[in-house]
């Protein structure tokens, strides 16, 4: 990670309050994360498909991260036509407001009926709505972390990473990939 990279909101004027997000410095954090919890899912948004890496897409990371960790993926929008354009299947699909309000409530089987998810991942979603969706699931909803792996610093979710660059963000994703057991 780049000796620059910063943990304050990317949208400055932006004020989070006194509880922000633990900085992601090691991209193994996250990994170890996804190995530890019970019932992770990863929600993925229309930017994924759209930022062009060196070897990719963010969705193509997400893929990956998803097969390796067998972890359910809940497309918004358009999405799902980009998982199948790459032969990957999603659990399901759903505007992202109303996968947040399901992360809220407590009745909720989740979207595999194993229960309550306890890690929800983020990717892809645009800043301002990701902003206030995590918001809300930092205030309403019970034992669930959320990490959002955008390459903008996130502060209401459980961790985020800083602000970095396109290829330090890339680099981190291969980590990730690499530590989950992934090629």
């Amino acid at each position: 990670m780049s000796k620059s990279a910063s943990a304050e909101p990317w949208q400055s004027a932006e004020i989070s309050g006194p509880k922000k997000a633990l900085v992601i410095t090691k991209p193994e954090i996250v990994s170890a994360m996804i190995k530890r919890a019970r019932n992770p899912i990863l929600i993925v948004g229309h930017e994924a498909a759209e930022l062009e890496l060196e070897n990719g897409k963010p969705i193509d990371y997400m893929i990956r991260i998803a097969e390796n960790a067998k972890i359910p993926v809940v497309a918004t929008s358009h999405m799902q036509r980009e998982f199948h354009k790459r032969g990957f299947k999603v659990e399901t699909w759903m505007p992202v407001v109303d996968i947040a309000n399901r992360l809220k409530d407590s009745d909720w089987s989740g979207v595999n009926d194993r229960g309550q998810h306890d890690l929800a991942l983020f990717v892809g979603i645009p800043y301002y709505m990701e902003w206030l969706i995590l918001s809300g699931l930092k205030h309403f909803s019970s034992g669930l972390k959320t990490i959002s792996l955008d390459m903008h610093y996130q502060p209401h979710a459980s961790w985020s990473f800083p602000n970095l660059s396109v290829d330090d963000w890339e680099k981190n994703l291969e980590s990730i990939v690499k530590e989950l057991g992934g090629r």
